[in-house]
């Protein structure tokens, strides 16, 4: 905890500018989110920035039976590498990206998007870069930025240091929500490709990367690198959302996995039916380098890798055999480069990861 400076001058009268608080930079940053946040409007939206709740009036009558799903997250210590890099601008798409990719893993479509910003102090510039990367987020998916609350927190944590909540809302048909009831062994498992490391494992990447190998933020990411550690480390998350909600629509999607903390053995089985096992084969995707050197430079085993990280894989799909194609097609026609990783068995609820080791040996 970050204590107030005492004030030498007690006879003035206390404000609570002087405590820590500054309302009227507060204002400022509002002022300079409100266009970003018209952006993200969609029809549906009712009243403006500075209602005390947004209001979004649901059109019921598109949809028979409408399910509201909802779900929250935050981008962990992903903001103190933002932090100590002074780059905000792409970290609030990562917040969108772990919030409204779990909704699209139960089938649906996101509506609207709320943030939380914690900080020591309200910078407006700072902030609106923080949101304007939330507002593209959201952009992205098509999801209205519908209300936000920026907290500071004077004395709790220090000027420059910040946190990033989120909360998305979805709504699908009952008929039509995803889910392990709906898996059956001889579904094939699509995996979407990730480049870096979304949101997940910055404490380990941090620990290995900065204090472990010594490097910098500055330091090429490893010998002839284009990239620095922060490039890869501040590489924003990929929304999946869009290509996803095109495959519904071209093929049979049964279910679907966020690989996000807990990796593959932590996040697949969760959208897998009792006595079926993901057979997950290796060398099916690239694995970006990034991974290997953090494996390499902290000597991580090969089974903490896979339980920390997403390994090159945000996500993967089970989809009927009959419409795989299909499915690989849309994903592809919506910008992600979709592969055939694997398929669902009859087994024991769980994955078994198969074929060619992810790093050769000489790498150990």
């Amino acid at each position: 905890m970050t204590a107030p400076a005492p004030s030498s001058d007690h006879s003035a009268p206390a404000t609570y500018a002087a405590a820590g608080v500054d309302i009227d930079a507060g204002e400022r940053a509002v002022d300079l989110i409100k266009p970003m946040v018209a952006s993200t409007r969609r029809p549906e939206v009712l009243g403006g920035l500075g209602d005390f709740g947004g209001l979004f009036a649901l059109d019921t009558a598109r949809y028979r039976q409408p399910v509201l799903v909802s779900a929250t997250d935050g981008v962990g210590t992903k903001a103190a590498v933002a932090q100590a890099t002074g780059r905000f601008t792409t970290i609030g798409i990562d917040l969108v990206a772990m919030c409204v990719d779990d909704l699209v893993c139960q089938g649906a479509e996101p509506l609207f998007f709320l943030d939380y910003i914690s900080t020591g102090a309200v910078e407006p510039a700072r902030m609106a870069e923080l949101v304007s990367g939330v507002a593209d987020g959201c952009r992205q998916v098509g999801a209205t930025l519908l209300g936000g609350e920026m907290a500071e927190h004077a004395g709790i944590m220090a000027p420059d240091e910040f946190d990033l909540v989120g909360f998305a809302v979805g709504v699908v048909e009952r008929d039509a929500i995803l889910g392990s009831a709906r898996v059956v062994p001889g579904d094939v498992l699509i995996g979407l490709p990730s480049p870096g490391l979304r949101s997940n494992g910055y404490t380990l990447a941090r620990h290995v990367l900065l204090e472990r190998a010594g490097l910098g933020f500055d330091s090429p990411a490893w010998d002839g690198a284009a990239t620095t550690v922060a490039d890869e480390l501040l590489l924003p998350s990929v929304l999946y959302t869009p290509g996803v909600r095109a495959c519904l629509v071209a093929a049979e999607v049964h279910a679907v996995a966020h690989i996000t903390g807990g990796g593959f053995a932590g996040n697949i089985p969760r959208s897998l039916p009792e006595g079926c096992r993901a057979i997950v084969e290796q060398g099916t995707w690239e694995v970006p380098r990034i991974f290997g050197e953090i494996r390499r430079h902290g000597q991580v085993d090969d089974a903490e890798m896979a339980r920390v990280f997403n390994l090159g894989l945000g996500m993967v799909l089970m989809v009927s055999a009959d419409t795989a194609d299909a499915a690989l097609d849309a994903l592809r026609g919506a910008g992600l480069d979709a592969v055939t990783v694997g398929r669902v068995e009859v087994g024991d609820h769980g994955v078994e990861m198969v074929g060619p080791a992810l790093w050769p040996t000489d790498d150990d």
